[in-house]
């Protein structure tokens, strides 16, 4: 049905009525995206299905299902094999795409991996869902990363794509099959490019996967963060609870189907400012401006941040955790529960 801008389809928002008692498959459902949001389909009566491979280094972590063990179903598999991931979609009703490789200097040292898991693996996860559950709804995790260094600021959908690394080249491959399997073989499928997200339950291992965590985890442990550069780069944030929305929205609307949609933020800051936010937070800690590694320069994309009015227009989805509130109740999560993050 052909709808005119002034008779867009009534969004999708009651997502218990949608969600409940259907079964839902998350790829990389024990790492922190994943996790978060299979806390909230239980919460919403899905049966759900979490696929991870636990490497050690990544992200998956089993204490980021606590309170939920008994409610959901866990596989330990990898996305890589592709006879796992064929029985896994069978009698599915939702797939939320979420497993990948997303540190950018790993990418560049280990193209191959990154090839392996954001490339190749979402032809067979697609292809898995082409013969055995063609009816199957999906939802993609793509990357503000597709992007490279912006050409105009705020970055729309529409800004063109030139990845600065091997990581982000593989992700906009990956987002085009799905919308290649929509187009060309009726795949529902959607997705989103996110922008920095943080929250409860992600990665503290290492700084490899993203540097807001890392900063907080410093920051807990009064230790000294370094920033690269001058610290005026700009970002946008999105609190993981906000993304989950996003997520929920995009599966429950047939309208977000075949398309793309940017995540982003209303609190535009630059890395000097988001750090003295961490530090006062946390009540402790203290940073130094430093200058650029060499590999980590030459793959910068400088300042970043996303214009999300498609979403916001088509969907209703909106940014509604401060920065503070979100650091607030990051930084309480984790001087709780450290113990199962620090290693």
């Amino acid at each position: 049905m052909n709808t005119s801008r002034n008779d867009k389809p009534k969004v999708v928002d009651d997502f218990e009525s949608v969600f409940r008692d259907r079964k839902v498959l998350i790829t990389g459902g024990l790492g922190f995206i994943g996790s978060n949001l299979a806390h909230r389909l239980v919460g919403l009566g899905a049966r759900v299905t979490l696929v991870d491979s636990l490497i050690p280094h990544y992200g998956g972590n089993l204490f980021n299902i606590r309170g939920i063990e008994d409610k959901v179903r866990v596989n330990i598999s990898d996305v890589r094999d592709r006879y796992s991931i064929e029985y896994l979609v069978q009698g599915q009703d939702y797939l939320f795409n979420l497993a990948g490789q997303v540190s950018h200097i790993d990418s560049m040292e280990d193209p191959f991996t990154d090839l392996e898991i954001n490339c190749r693996s979402q032809i067979s996860i697609l292809e898995a869902c082409r013969h055995h559950n063609p009816e199957i709804r999906v939802v993609f995790a793509a990357t503000r990363q597709e992007y490279g260094k912006p050409q105009y600021l705020p970055v729309d959908e529409e800004h063109p794509l030139r990845p600065t690394d091997v990581n982000g080249i593989n992700k906009v491959a990956g987002e085009w099959y799905h919308l290649l399997y929509c187009d060309v073989y009726d795949i529902r499928t959607t997705t989103l490019r996110l922008t920095n997200t943080y929250g409860p339950r992600q990665l503290m291992k290492h700084n490899r996967q993203g540097f807001i965590a890392w900063f907080i985890r410093l920051a807990i442990e009064g230790k000294e963060i370094k920033i690269f550069g001058d610290g005026t780069q700009l970002r946008d944030f999105n609190y993981v609870d906000d993304v989950v929305e996003a997520l929920l929205l995009a599966a429950a609307n047939d309208s977000a189907i075949g398309k793309t949609y940017n995540l982003g933020g209303d609190e535009v800051v630059s890395l000097k400012e988001l750090t003295e936010l961490i530090l006062e937070v946390a009540g402790g800690g203290s940073y130094e401006l430093v200058p650029f590694p060499e590999e980590k320069k030459r793959i910068d994309i400088g300042s970043f941040y996303a214009d999300y009015s498609k979403i916001r227009n088509e969907l209703g989805w909106r940014y509604r955790t401060s920065l503070r509130e979100g650091l607030t109740r990051t930084i309480e999560y984790y001087r709780k529960h450290w113990r199962h993050y620090w290693s």
